[in-house]
């Protein structure tokens, strides 16, 4: 079996994006497109509103080949987890009622942006089966949750955890080595190699080299490029 080799981005905005340009960048020179996780209702300073450089960028990579993931709707918290677990990421608990309405205002907030998806990434991966049932009645086709990733039609799963370097502190160094690590033996073993990539991230040269080395290895132990609508890379051709 060929392993398949997925990269995501996230943490899109006007201020990020110069250096998720370079990234993408990067990546379209080894041949890889890149899964961009779009939280279109965003409060943040210079966040994703329509009409902003960061929502051209999306589209001009959209058009090359780049495919575009709905991430939440506005990401707030939902306060009614219980004492157990605290609070949640927004799409972890929601019934399916109050899933549909999110994704339903979420999808409107895209279009707003001159966008589309029918592939979603949850908040922290996270997606309750409430969300689940609600992708299927607004007819999303995929959804990448912590599992794996999910095809909604026939509920099949290819199971991939997602690999990620994590916050600036005493155990990064440790993390990258793991990623890189893991990446490599999960593309030898014929599997599904997910890494993904917070936009600030990018700020820091250790992690971005160790995302590269990742996906390097994955490469170099034979993983097919993919994106989360589960459409190969297009064809490199020699100069």
């Amino acid at each position: 079996m060929t392993a398949r080799l997925f990269v995501s981005l996230s943490g899109i905005t006007d201020v990020t994006q110069p250096a998720c340009s370079e990234f993408a960048g990067e990546l379209a020179a080894r041949g890889v497109p890149l899964s961009l996780l779009v939280r279109p209702r965003s409060l943040t300073p210079g966040g994703i509103r329509p009409g902003s450089p960061s929502v051209g960028w999306l589209h001009e990579r959209r058009d090359a080949g780049d495919a575009i993931v709905l991430h939440g709707n506005d990401h707030g918290l939902v306060p009614t987890g219980s004492w157990r677990v605290g609070r949640r990421a927004e799409f972890a608990a929601l019934p399916r009622h109050e899933a549909g309405l999110r994704l339903i205002a979420a999808t409107r907030a895209l279009a707003a942006l001159g966008l589309s998806s029918d592939v979603f990434a949850p908040p922290r991966w996270l997606a309750s089966d409430g969300t689940l049932a609600a992708l299927r009645d607004r007819e999303f086709r995929v959804c990448a949750d912590a599992t794996g990733i999910r095809l909604l039609a026939d509920g099949a799963l290819l199971r991939g955890r997602v690999l990620a370097v994590g916050p600036d502190d005493a155990a990064a160094q440790w993390r990258c080595q793991v990623m890189v690590a893991a990446a490599a033996r999960a593309s030898r073993r014929g599997g599904v190699v997910r890494v993904a990539v917070r936009a600030a991230e990018l700020e820091r040269a250790p992690a971005r080299q160790a995302v590269l080395d990742a996906v390097d290895a994955a490469l170099r132990a034979g993983a097919s490029p993919a994106t989360y609508r589960l459409r190969p890379a297009p064809a490199r051709h020699a100069a």
